[in-house]
């Protein structure tokens, strides 16, 4: 995205069009991820991380030998692309939890969630610079399979399989597999866990939005004040791209560290600080969101800086999100409860977001003047501010339960019709407790 402008004028397509390629890219990635949290929760999970990761390298890299006369191909190698993405969202952080508890849980998910920012931004930066220096966005794709490729050697030869919830008191032996129906039943029932994932379904819809336009709407705001000459041309300016992928690094480390030990010195004090901060970051992300959109016809640098805090502030969720949903939720449904929030919060957030603000910016266009492009998709972010507020409004909901949900959690006993192994014509079968009582 940091050369949306290059793609656009590249295939001759509209906000609306430009949209799709994020929506594309979730809707693959929210259908994937209830098939890998399922595989997660019952084979091993750094071989599935392995291929998923591979397979998304390969299809990066064949996404970046596409004519101008096949945007359709653009948009199936970015659904294809969500394969990979599914693979590890669903399943690392399950990883990091049968390594760490507690606080050193926490720490070690502020580290993991330092990549979703720190690597944007450095693909923002990264990104610009190579579409500068190549003058070609197709080798701003070129870049990331490389670096993919490593990870799945260092993840193969490096990572070792922990066993599920064998760090924690109560290890995976004394809990029982359930059927995935139960699974889902039983986290439709925690209102921790939905109220949670609900606030971050608005956290994805912001972070989805920002990521596509941000940069777009900058560059258009220059042109309107006539500080940038208008793309008519590739390559474009992309020196928004590189400002705001440095933004998005360095917010995105304050955001996830602040969040992380501002909720650390709030446990406490109280043990709804989790989804108290969680709020807290989400209602002051959503003024200062508001006025970095306002204020970018009026000036440059006061833009910058609201969005600065405005993402720092949203960056405060990453984080706490995970770490929440990891206490509230038994070791052994974990990667489907993470599967199940990927598909809410995408479903509902950044697979819709960044279309939506696209169409809703071409409805509004009255005409296709450099005025209406930036004024039209100046009124359509301020959704984002309005989104924002209502996921504070959920995570308050959730510090309601919080106390209750993690306390049954870390008590879980299986029910007592919870299968066991018994013989069966010469072979082992699992069967439920009742059926064999007299």
């Amino acid at each position: 995205f940091c050369v949306l402008p290059d793609i656009e004028q590249f295939f001759s397509i509209s906000d609306g069009k430009s949209g799709l390629l994020q929506t594309v890219f979730i809707c693959s990635y929210m259908i994937l991820a209830p098939l890998f949290g399922y595989l997660g929760d019952r084979y091993n999970r750094k071989y599935i991380m392995c291929v998923g990761i591979f397979f998304w390298s390969l299809v990066t890299l064949a996404s970046s030998f596409i004519g101008k006369e096949h945007f359709w191909a653009l948009l199936l190698t970015r659904g294809l692309v969500g394969v990979g993405e599914a693979s590890y969202s669903t399943i690392a952080p399950t990883i990091i939890a049968d390594l760490f508890v507690k606080e050193m849980r926490t720490n070690m998910l502020s580290i993991f969630y330092f990549a979703i920012p720190v690597g944007s931004g450095l693909g923002y930066i990264v990104g610009s610079k190579v579409n500068d220096v190549a003058g070609d966005w197709h080798w701003a794709l070129r870049v990331t399979p490389s670096l993919g490729l490593l990870a799945v050697i260092l993840l193969f030869f490096v990572v070792q399989e922990p066993k599920r919830g064998a760090i924690e008191a109560r290890p995976e032996h004394t809990l029982h597999r359930t059927s995935w129906m139960t699974d889902i039943k039983a986290l439709c029932r925690n209102p921790s866990f939905v109220l949670s994932t609900f606030g971050f379904t608005t956290v994805a819809f912001v972070t989805g939005s920002l990521a596509l336009w941000a940069p777009a709407f900058l560059f258009r705001a220059g042109v309107f004040t006539g500080e940038k000459q208008p793309c008519l041309k590739a390559p474009c300016d992309n020196s928004d791209s590189v400002l705001f992928g440095i933004i998005t690094v360095v917010t995105g480390i304050l955001g996830v560290t602040s969040g992380v030990q501002v909720s650390k010195k709030l446990r406490t004090r109280t043990p709804r600080a989790d989804p108290l901060v969680c709020a807290a970051g989400l209602l002051l992300a959503a003024p200062f969101l508001y006025l970095s959109i306002m204020f970018a016809q009026a000036s440059t640098v006061a833009t910058y800086v609201f969005i600065f805090l405005g993402e720092t502030f949203l960056s405060m969720n990453w984080a706490v999100v995970a770490d929440i949903l990891l206490y509230v939720v038994i070791p052994t449904r974990r990667s489907t409860a993470e599967a199940f929030q990927i598909v809410l919060s995408h479903l509902l957030g950044d697979a819709v977001s960044p279309y939506l603000i696209g169409v809703v910016s071409d409805s509004i266009k009255k005409s296709d003047s450099y005025m209406w492009d930036f004024r039209s998709l100046q009124m359509s972010l301020l959704l984002c501010s309005f989104v924002a507020v209502v996921g504070g409004a959920f995570f308050l909901a959730t510090a309601l339960f919080i106390e209750k949900d993690r306390h049954l959690a870390e008590n879980y006993v299986p029910s007592d019709d919870a299968p066991i192994i018994v013989p069966k014509r010469g072979r082992s079968t699992k069967v439920s407790v009742s059926s064999v009582l007299i």
